[in-house]
């Protein structure tokens, strides 16, 4: 009797998973992937994530973080890899791909050119082409970037703005971007790109702007760092939050026709108020700690970004629910409750 009930269970989660979207996420250890997962997982998907192993680092924090660690099913494999891309393909049976990975921090692509440009860009054309092999009905979600448009061609950037990435991270994704079109256009492909501006959450890593200032306030709130170094403060962002953004990125995959569309608040902010912003959510002033350091400047800097979502809002139905301030206090408050346990 008991074994008769656990076939019949066994049997009922088959028929389950065989009736549910599969979706496979590059990069699912990430912020993007993490929030991406859990939406997935919300939406009753069966959710693979890619992951390289390179290092016995906890890699799987974000997940954890968000309580869906044991809910995603974890593939090894590498961006750089065509045999591993094709036999994650193989394994998920992916309705859709979501391509998250890459070396996504601009400062460190100066130093290593090549590397994100061999998984930030040559990648991309890896993955197309095992969709394009194993299975061309396959949807596939690209991350593009706002660091694509890099010396702004116009005030505010949308679908039809010139390109001028001033980074070897914009440069990579701005080839990944344009080999998406391509074989959306060649081969016929359910191929989108997001063009996505900044978006930050808690689950940001140390290594961005917005999360270096929200630890930094943590730390010097309570006693455990006395100062915040940064390099170019005047500089402008559209900052959101990463877990409205991966609502975009899901949308874009459910239309009939695909294709690209800039994901943003609409609404700049100076790297100058966002740290106000911080300081004064924990009581203290940014000017009695903050010091800027030439260290911190970036070879070549973009100085304005600013997002004209109006076809995401028009096309998907897409709007963002969090604004900055929102967003910051909430970063401080979960980095002051992981600066206290420490």
């Amino acid at each position: 009797m008991i074994y008769c009930m656990r076939r019949s269970r066994a049997r009922a989660r088959k028929e389950q998973i065989l009736m549910s979207k599969h979706a496979l996420i590059t990069g699912v250890t990430g912020q993007d992937g993490a929030y991406l997962a859990k939406l997935l997982l919300e939406k009753g998907y069966e959710v693979y994530g890619l992951v390289a192993r390179r290092s016995s680092d906890h890699m799987y924090w974000r997940l954890d973080e968000l309580g869906v660690t044991g809910d995603v099913r974890i593939i090894d494999g590498d961006l750089t890899d065509q045999g591993a891309l094709i036999r994650a393909l193989q394994t998920s049976q992916a309705d859709e791909v979501y391509n998250l990975g890459a070396q996504s921090f601009v400062g460190a692509s100066w130093n290593q050119p090549v590397l994100t440009a061999e998984v930030s860009g040559v990648a991309v054309t890896k993955l197309l082409e095992a969709i394009r092999l194993f299975n061309p009905k396959t949807r596939f979600y690209q991350a593009s970037t706002s660091e694509m448009f890099g010396l702004i061609q116009a005030e505010r950037q949308s679908e039809s703005t010139p390109f001028y990435p001033r980074s070897p991270y914009g440069v990579a994704k701005l080839y990944g971007h344009w080999i998406t079109v391509n074989y959306r256009e060649s081969f016929n492909l359910h191929a989108s790109s997001g063009i996505l501006f900044n978006h930050e959450s808690p689950l940001r890593g140390i290594e961005f702007v917005t999360r270096k200032v929200t630890d930094a306030v943590a730390r010097i709130k309570q006693g455990k760092q006395k100062e915040l170094r940064l390099g170019n403060i005047d500089a402008k962002r559209d900052w959101g939050f990463a877990g409205d953004y991966v609502e975009a990125m899901w949308l874009m995959l459910q239309q009939d026709t695909p294709d690209d569309y800039v994901v943003a608040t609409g609404v700049t902010t100076t790297v100058r108020d966002m740290v106000n912003i911080a300081f004064a959510h924990v009581g203290l002033k940014a000017e009695d700690h903050l010091i800027i350091d030439p260290a911190f400047f970036r070879p070549a800097e973009v100085d304005v970004l600013l997002g004209d979502p109006t076809k995401a809002k028009t096309q998907l139905g897409w709007t963002p629910k969090t604004d900055l301030e929102t967003l910051i206090t909430m970063m401080v408050d979960a980095d002051m409750r992981r600066v206290s346990k420490e």
